[in-house]
């Protein structure tokens, strides 16, 4: 892809998403053994059963060395003039799925991080296909080799990963098939990383809506771009008013994707993500601490949202995709929106405002009303954000939080969360606590009380959806880690990306009248 160069006083040059460009040029391929000319060879190995004959090495001698096989272990065995062979922990039997083949591949790949070529050795897993393990090692060691360079002026120790070569005697061709689709779905989460990881004055809403431009041109998507005066005209009160602090102003990004046969099965599904391209808190200022800092990261729901749909045309997805990007500032300007104010959400409905820094629903609320408009009407609507602290304090780091009025949507979200190992936990849509969001003044206020500040934030997004099949992912704990995790690098994840594509491609339509939910 060819991105426009963004300017700014201290950096004459720019490059949004240099990481797509990276992982495009890294090759990739199949063998019966492993080359000469490795770096490092990964050979996975479990706590139990025999050890690969190729590490030369039994298990009593890597127990003294302190290696079990544990899921994410690695022990690096130097040899003179040879490839280095890198034993990498898989679990017990029990424990060995796509999610810690995943994480052995990451493991992996950072344990060899001084070299620029890699060989690993595909292991078989019970029950699952020789493709979908080929893209979970993809993506596992494409994700964890992942850093955020553009702004760094010194060369690192640390080589890019120009070559990765997947060990396998068996299934050619489904291991190859697996590898083209790791390199794109790890291709569409490394872009949501740069787009998240980049400095807010650097990636402003009018950016973005470039940035999205070139991916739908390279992408075969549609894109509509609407401006601050054809916000006004649409009645987007919710975007409008978190914007009004600030100097820059906002951009709706709309995609679309229409699958080449769009036939009769054909599913409709629409994707809304808050594109909050920092958050100050408004009036409501947040902390005078280091959150400051992670705010650029709460626009990293249209982040997960632009990544995913870059990938459906490849992935030849058969379902029809409408993506809304909500991207504005939240700042303390002097004509920022106040505590008290009322906004006019898009159709009409009236919300009282009582915590500027509950912006994310405001502007998600003018998304889903237009997704709802749809014609013919979406069979689905996602929404996913960085909304709510509450959300972060129950889950923390590892599990992102779902609601949403339809159980069957829901049960493909976790099916889809399960495969990517972007794992989700369902929250309760407790319909009692709606009355924490009665206002005297309004037809609706911004914030419920003190306690379960995730579900009150998912009810009020719910008064915008017209009764059709909906669920909202809370990414507000999951966009972003202090240090490296399995495959997740430090700073920006991509969380909701994979996990998005996943639900997309194997999307089926949910039965109506909507199911009821589980409390």
């Amino acid at each position: 892809m060819n991105f426009p160069s963004f300017h700014a006083a201290a950096v004459a040059e720019f490059h949004p998403a240099p990481s797509v460009d990276e992982i495009t040029a890294t090759r990739i391929r199949v063998a019966k053994s492993a080359p000469k000319n490795a770096g490092a060879i990964g050979v996975p190995v479990g706590t139990e059963g025999d050890v690969p004959s190729e590490l030369g090495l039994d298990r009593a001698t890597l127990a003294a060395a302190g290696f079990e096989g544990k899921s994410g272990q690695t022990l690096v065995v130097p040899r003179p003039g040879q490839p280095a062979l890198v034993a990498v922990g898989l679990g017990a039997d029990s424990e060995r799925d796509l999610a810690s083949l995943r994480h052995a591949a990451a493991s992996f790949a950072r344990a060899g991080a001084h070299y620029g070529h890699l060989a690993f050795a595909l292991p078989a897993l019970r029950d699952v296909s020789l493709a979908h393990v080929a893209q979970a090692a993809v993506e596992g060691a494409l994700l964890a080799r992942y850093r955020y360079r553009p702004l760094k002026r010194k060369t690192e120790q640390e080589p890019p990963l120009e070559e990765l070569t997947i060990v396998s005697s068996a299934g050619e061709d489904e291991v190859k098939r697996g590898i083209d689709r790791g390199r794109i779905t790890a291709r569409a989460t490394e872009l949501a990383r740069d787009l998240s990881n980049a400095p807010a004055t650097l990636l402003t809403a009018r950016h973005m809506a470039e940035i999205a431009k070139v991916v739908a041109d390279a992408s075969g998507l549609e894109i509509e771009v609407f401006d601050e005066k054809k916000l006004a005209e649409l009645g987007c009160g919710g975007m409008l008013g978190v914007n009004a602090g600030s100097s820059e102003p906002p951009r709706l990004i709309k995609l679309t994707y229409r699958p080449k046969a769009d036939g009769k099965g054909a599913g409709r599904i629409s994707l809304i993500g808050k594109g909050i391209m920092y958050d100050s808190g408004g009036i409501s200022l947040k902390p005078n601490d280091l959150v400051h800092a992670a705010m650029k990261t709460d626009m990293s729901g249209a982040a997960a949202i632009l990544g995913a749909m870059s990938a459906l045309s490849a992935l030849g997805c058969k379902n029809a995709v409408t993506g809304y990007l909500m991207c504005t500032d939240n700042m303390p300007g002097g004509n920022a929106m106040r505590l008290g104010d009322v906004l006019t959400a898009r159709g009409g409905k009236t919300v009282e405002v009582l915590n500027t820094d509950a912006e994310g629903r405001l502007v998600m609320m003018d998304g889903l009303v237009l997704a709802t408009e749809e014609s013919p009407p979406p069979q689905a609507i996602i929404d996913i954000a960085t909304l709510t602290g509450a959300c972060e304090r129950a889950l923390g780091n590892d599990n992102a939080g779902i609601m949403g009025n339809h159980q069957g949507l829901i049960d493909q979200l976790k099916a889809a969360a399960d495969t990517t190992d972007e794992t989700i936990w369902q929250f309760p849509l407790d319909r009692r606590l709606r009355k924490e969001l009665d206002s005297e003044v309004a037809d609706i206020k911004n914030i419920g009380g003190p306690l379960a500040g995730q579900i009150t934030a998912a009810l009020f997004l719910e008064e915008f959806v017209n009764g059709l099949p909906w669920a909202h992912i809370d990414i507000a704990g999951t966009s972003r880690v202090e240090t490296d995790k399995t495959w997740r690098s430090k700073g920006a994840t991509g969380f909701g990306t994979r996990l998005l594509i996943d639900f997309l491609m194997d999307f089926k339509a949910p039965e109506q009248p909507k199911a009821k939910v589980k409390n």
